[in-house]
């Protein structure tokens, strides 16, 4: 079931969030947070979501106006949405790069950025499936379904193609093992500052990302 495949992409998401969340903790105590785990993120919001997961939904969302307008009209305006995800994540690729090209930001701007991402991002996918799933559920025909399944096919892009999920799951993999990776590096710092009496080695100046 399509529903059921979005649902774990949710899932899988959220998994992200989790790891970005660490990243930003380890941010805001003034320490500088693993770059590559970031940009891996930022990565595949780029490519998963706005390549597949987002275009499915739009199918879902068209076929529930053309079902029941007024149950469309209740969930709300979906596009806009979407779109504001896509804003929200360029806006934090943008304060990332600005970063890694040593230009001057405030560490609590970057901060309220990256926070936003990550709270608005959970609400958009709370307000879903709180929302939109169950009005899709109860409002489209199986017809509908297989429609929408179609139409993917059709252009190429399956969400639910093996090829597709073997790529995104090899992705979450590596970005989850490169969260993994940065916590025992910073583990091992954090050890070897304790043993050598200087717990804030590692650490960095206030202005310092």
């Amino acid at each position: 079931m399509i529903i059921d495949l979005l649902l774990r992409e949710h899932r899988n998401i959220d998994l992200l969030l989790v790891a970005l969340q660490r990243e930003l903790e380890i941010f805001e105590k003034g320490i500088r947070p693993d770059y590559e785990v970031i940009r891996a993120i930022i990565s595949y919001f780029e490519v998963y979501p706005e390549v597949y997961h987002h275009p499915q939904e739009d199918l879902i969302f068209s076929k529930l106006k053309a079902r029941d307008s007024d149950a469309a009209a209740i969930v709300g305006d979906l596009a806009l949405e979407h779109q504001e995800v896509v804003d929200r994540l360029h806006h934090f690729a943008q304060a990332i790069d600005a970063i890694l090209a040593d230009r001057e930001l405030l560490r609590q701007d970057v901060g309220n950025i990256i926070r936003d991402f990550i709270v608005r991002e959970r609400h958009h996918m709370i307000w879903e499936e709180r929302d939109f799933f169950p009005a899709a559920l109860t409002a489209l025909s199986a017809q509908d379904w297989t429609e929408i399944a179609s139409a993917l096919t059709d252009h190429g892009d399956p969400l639910f193609s093996e090829t597709a999920a073997a790529t995104s799951d090899a992705l979450r993999a590596h970005i989850l093992q490169l969260e993994q990776e940065a916590e025992a590096e910073r583990g091992s710092v954090a050890f070897s500052s304790a043993k050598a009496g200087n717990p804030r080695h590692g650490a960095e100046t206030d202005g310092a990302y």
